[in-house]
């Protein structure tokens, strides 16, 4: 048992440090892959967007194949995908092979997401979990805040091709390690039926909501929205009717732990998720930092994450998930308050202060919830309880950009970010931040009201 411990949290680390880090870097080699192409923006974007799309729109259903044929057997699929899809994403000889290489990519890690924790929740007992889940998030943002550096170096010294080729070596190790190493399966629902009908319903609203949230304020977000919105409730009705859902919707009717933590979780990231971007502009525009120059800064709150999560899982063992978490999203609030204040003259040593209680809020936050989320369902639920943990990250994400897009859009318009319109972009980011806020003050009441884990 001691062995196969061992194993899967090392598994579960470096499967999210080199997902982290492939979220991250890629986004520095963008201007790379762009001359090699000769690619338009909106294509360009699609590099990233693909990637991201398409984890959000397996992750449930991959969840709930775990939990009905092995977690494990998910896992390695996924892995396996993942590792192959870098060397061929490493190969790509156009624009759209690469964006296809991209969507098989996002295949892989949405088999990963949707089973590294579960099996960490099935190795691990109620005891340890927590301090396992701070490990494997710490690795997360050790990957966040390693991506644009190593990334950088990478593409600058090897080109952007060598960021794919980083994944394969990493990938068929921990294919070793999983056949070798981690011994048994885990399928606690074996026997029940897959909801096939219910897992394309779902996909392809979770579509219209993320693209319809990247569109804002265009009417075609609006009407993907609206779609998307449709959609889940057409979905909600179909799993109330049958007898083996997608997603038992008793996990939120009658599990309040459960429900109120991925609220949590959804309003976190929301709140959360574009404040590296916002900063990036302000630092290089605003501020006229060269591009390294603002990394260096932003790579501040990730830090602070990854030396903290591990500490705040492992209190969240001890102690009520819900009381560290809670800390930890008024924490988040206050970082956010404060930089719903900074302007032109703001100097740089505030905003890294800043970015530091906001990673340390976070830390509070992210490994306690989810030991909550976890412990708070039977062992046949963790695969599909991991994956609308994960669904909640990236949907808040997009939500998060959302926020953003709209707000510049009502305040600036769409121009371009130049002098002239810096004292509105600056406006603008303000009021994004103080929606940011209070949006996680209403998350620090979820998260607390969601009640006791530990009995």
């Amino acid at each position: 048992m001691k062995t196969n411990k061992k194993s899967a949290l090392i598994i579960a680390t470096v499967s999210s440090f080199i997902s982290a880090f492939m979220g991250s870097s890629i986004n520095i080699a963008l201007p790379d892959i762009e001359k090699t192409f000769s690619m338009d923006a909106l294509t360009l974007s699609w590099v990233a967007t693909a990637y991201l799309l398409t984890a959000a729109v397996f992750l449930v259903p991959f969840g709930r194949l775990a939990d009905l044929y092995g977690r494990k057997k998910i896992y390695t699929f996924g892995i396996s995908v993942f590792t192959l899809s870098s060397a061929l994403s490493a190969l790509a000889f156009s624009s759209e092979s690469l964006i296809i290489f991209r969507v098989v990519q996002g295949i892989g890690s949405a088999m990963i997401f949707s089973t590294s924790m579960a099996i960490l929740s099935s190795v691990f007992t109620d005891g340890d979990r927590g301090r396992a889940f701070g490990i494997s998030v710490a690795a997360t943002y050790l990957g966040l805040s390693m991506g644009p550096f190593l990334g950088g170096i990478l593409t600058n010294y090897l080109g952007w091709r060598s960021i794919f080729w980083v994944n394969v070596p990493a990938g068929l190790v921990l294919i070793y390690l999983v056949l070798k190493l981690l011994k048994g399966e885990w399928a606690e629902a074996k026997g029940e039926k897959f909801d096939i009908w219910g897992s394309i319903i779902l996909s392809l609203s979770l579509i219209a909501l993320m693209i319809g949230m990247s569109k804002l304020p265009d009417s075609s977000g609006y009407i993907l929205l609206i779609f998307g919105i449709l959609g889940i409730v057409l979905f909600v009705n179909i799993q109330n009717r049958i007898r083996f859902p997608l997603i038992d919707l008793k996990l939120f009717s009658n599990n309040r732990v459960f429900a109120l933590s991925n609220l949590a979780a959804f309003i976190n990231y929301s709140a959360t998720f574009a404040v590296t971007f916002l900063l990036s502009l302000y630092l290089q525009y605003v501020k006229g930092l060269e591009a390294q120059q603002a990394g260096l800064i932003l790579v501040s709150q990730p830090i602070v994450m990854a030396i903290f999560s591990p500490l705040a899982g492992r209190v969240s063992d001890k102690t009520e998930p819900r009381l560290v978490a809670s800390l930890g999203m008024l924490i988040v609030s206050l970082g956010l308050g404060l930089l719903s204040f900074v302007s032109p003259e703001t100097s740089l040593y505030a905003i890294v202060i800043y970015l530091i209680i906001l990673g340390f809020g976070f830390a509070l936050f992210s490994s306690p919830n989810t030991n909550a989320v976890m412990s708070s369902v039977e062992k046949k639920s963790y695969g599909i309880a991991s994956s609308i943990l994960g669904t909640m990250r990236i949907t808040g994400q997009m939500f998060s950009m959302g926020i953003a897009m709209l707000i510049f859009s009502l305040v600036m318009g769409k121009v371009k970010i130049t002098p002239e319109v810096y004292l509105s972009f600056n406006h603008s980011m303000q009021i994004i931040f103080g929606i940011f806020t209070i949006l996680c003050v209403v998350g620090i009441f979820a998260s607390y009201s969601r009640g006791k884990v530990h009995k």
